[in-house]
């Protein structure tokens, strides 16, 4: 059936078969790289570029350059169902790549697989990759490149030319027409370029954590052993649960590292967390200057702060048992005899020793008194 191209309608989109070339500058090897061509329908206007794969990081990315070239985005694009944009592939209702279609999202236009094995789906670009093919592969056969940018510079040249060529059938150049039919009709462009994102299934473990390139980025708690997709980008980590977008951070390049946000963690941990020797000091202040010296003197004989953070704890929320005023007193025993525990002063508070007199504590704490039956050390001499 001859077809009918609108303008500004679709952009067919292919891979050359024929591919061009670069040197390893290095150890001379020849490596083949490949060509992406895009042909708009209604004024056969040609953009070609060459890439280093056929992966959907560089077949996205070329979409992007494509429509900067034009200077504005078609109604629809029209692909083959390759891998890098079809995940199942079929005559009816295609799956498109996921990257692929946020790629469509963003620049407002649509993606239009052809039917598998049906070129004719797309002969524009059939011709299109043909035509670069000839005009640009073939004049770049005895040409050498040791890089894809020497190599893009040289095709962006060739390019030029090919649309300037006055084409027989129309009796006008492929860019004459294109200023004619297809610019005026393209939609414009957004204002932010798309950042290309890749999409990958995660399941938070134990510790509401997930990986990605040897570093862990924090999700809500409650989501531990949920299926979750995880969207990254080269600057930023997402993470989305039932579509619905519950975490977001800045992608980290440290590998055995974490990134927390502290309104991830469970209630018990971000009380943990917020503790500090200062923050433990205030607590102790408030009860009375001899708890806060206990607390201080159990800092200075640990290692690390940390160690400490336990023992203070305990001292001070025995004040909800005991009361602050019985907790000073026996914080202040503890500091004469020495102690530095938890349980030196549980133990006071426990068996009242809190609450002795001080003769009485002086006598428990081993001073002489008069009695009877001591008969004291100059007894002895």
């Amino acid at each position: 059936m001859r077809q009918v191209h609108h303008a500004g309608e679709k952009l067919f989109v292919d891979y050359a078969g024929h591919k061009p070339t670069i040197v390893d500058p290095a150890t001379g090897e020849v490596r083949e790289v490949e060509l992406f061509v895009a042909v708009l329908g209604a004024s056969n206007y040609i953009y070609a570029e060459a890439t280093a794969t056929q992966q959907i990081g560089d077949w996205v990315q070329s979409h992007v350059r494509a429509f900067e070239f034009l200077g504005g985005i078609p109604g629809a694009v029209v692909p083959d169902q390759l891998k890098s944009g079809v995940t199942r592939s079929c005559r009816y209702e295609p799956e498109l790549q996921r990257s692929y279609e946020e790629l469509a999202l963003h620049y407002g236009t649509v993606i239009l697989p052809a039917r598998p094995a049906s070129p004719r789906d797309k002969a524009k670009v059939e011709v299109g990759v043909q035509i670069a093919e000839r005009w640009v592969l073939a004049r770049l056969r005895h040409q050498t490149f040791f890089s894809l940018p020497a190599l893009n510079q040289r095709i962006g040249e060739l390019r030029v030319e090919l649309n300037d060529r006055t084409m027989r059938h129309y009796r006008a150049s492929r860019r004459t027409l294109f200023e004619q039919l297809d610019r005026p009709a393209l939609k414009p462009l957004p204002a932010t370029r798309y950042q290309h994102a890749l999409w990958k299934f995660v399941r938070p473990n134990l510790d509401y954590h997930v990986e990605l390139d040897g570093h862990y980025y924090s999700v809500p708690f409650m989501l531990r052993h949920q299926r979750l997709d995880l969207r990254h980008t080269a600057t930023t980590v997402e993470l989305f649960h039932q579509g619905q977008r519950v975490a977001s951070h800045l992608r980290s390049p440290l590998r055995g590292r974490h990134t927390t946000i502290a309104e991830h963690m469970p209630k018990s941990h971000q009380a943990h967390l917020e503790w500090s020797p200062e923050r433990i000091g205030r607590w102790a202040q408030s009860i009375g200057a001899d708890t806060r010296a206990l607390v201080e003197a159990i800092f200075a004989d640990r290692p690390h702060p940390e160690q400490g953070y336990r023992s203070c704890l305990g001292i001070l929320r025995l004040a909800k048992r005991y009361g602050p005023a019985r907790l000073e007193a026996a914080c202040g025993r503890a500091l004469r005899v020495g102690a530095r525990s938890y349980r030196h002063v549980e133990s006071i508070l426990k068996h009242g020793l809190d609450r002795l007199p001080a003769t009485a504590e002086a006598a428990r704490d081993g001073v002489p008194v008069t009695h009877a039956n001591l008969r004291g050390r100059d007894y002895y001499r």
